[in-house]
């Protein structure tokens, strides 16, 4: 029985697959992009500050009360 995977087969692969992982210097935090992974009010803000959009959703009601007030 006869081990073909010797040290020079192991260096190999692993240089093959280096590409696959990120080292450790160069790894960037990545922010989430689900919406429900994300924790803090304040990275869903800015999250949706980066994408253009409106966080939290108001409705339509919301947004109608605020331009037109009821006058007394």
């Amino acid at each position: 029985m006869t081990n073909t995977r010797t040290r020079a087969w192991r260096r190999s692969k692993a240089r093959a697959n280096s590409t696959r992982s990120i080292s450790t210097k160069t790894k960037k935090w990545i922010s989430e992009k689900n919406w429900k992974l994300m924790y803090t009010r304040s990275e869903k803000l800015g999250r949706a500050r980066q994408l253009g959009m409106e966080y939290p959703k108001r409705t339509i009601r919301q947004v109608l009360d605020e331009e037109l007030p009821l006058v007394d």
